[in-house]
């Protein structure tokens, strides 16, 4: 009951002051500490963009949610050993990458084109490439998407549903900030020229 009062103060806080909202990083610290209300606001934040991402990565619901599943149960069994070396969102993302990956070696199939209905809506405070890609007019750029090369999508989705940097997402692929950059470059050549007529 206090903890769903806590959880409810910090919600509202956050909308009415983003600013003062308490920080990922000091969410998953008042987690590791035994604060329940602390990992329903961490959740909530994250668990649209984080299926997104998942979904986009290997196009098959079944398999998204239980990829998903996976990540948050390793957040909670690693919270005891969680420390803010990077940024949370860092962090969470490089455990699903690391769980997508694994998914895509064992089952490598080629991605699909994703229906829309499969996708949760972006929220209104999200980057405006998360909103383009929940539209209902994206469907071109969800197969434009679903046909780059996985090092491609995998750079694109990071930078662009996670809001990850260059060498957060390097760090994250075990490649260089470089290698990053013209994987981004030529993913998003790719995805112009699928949309061109756009």
């Amino acid at each position: 009951m206090v903890e769903d009062r806590r959880l409810e103060a910090s919600l509202a806080a956050e909308r009415l002051d983003p600013v003062a909202a308490p920080t990922d990083e000091d969410l998953m610290m008042m987690y590791r500490s035994g604060d329940m209300a602390a990992f329903e606001v961490l959740y909530r934040r994250h668990k649209d963009p984080l299926y997104r991402y998942l979904l986009r990565g290997c196009a098959h619901r079944e398999a998204a949610a239980e990829l998903f599943q996976d990540v948050w149960a390793g957040l909670v069994r690693s919270r005891g050993s969680y420390e803010p070396r990077a940024r949370f969102g860092a962090w969470l993302y490089r455990m699903a990458h690391n769980r997508l990956i694994d998914h895509l070696r064992l089952a490598p199939r080629a991605p699909q084109a994703l229906d829309e209905e499969l996708l949760p809506p972006a929220a209104e405070h999200e980057r405006p490439e998360a909103r383009l890609l929940a539209g209902e007019s994206a469907t071109r750029l969800r197969r434009a998407l679903a046909d780059l090369p996985v090092p491609q999508r995998e750079a694109f989705l990071l930078h662009e549903e996670a809001g990850l940097t260059l060498e957060e997402i390097a760090q994250i692929g075990g490649v260089g900030r470089e290698t990053v950059k013209s994987r981004l470059r030529y993913a998003l050549a790719k995805l112009r020229e699928a949309l061109a007529d756009d």
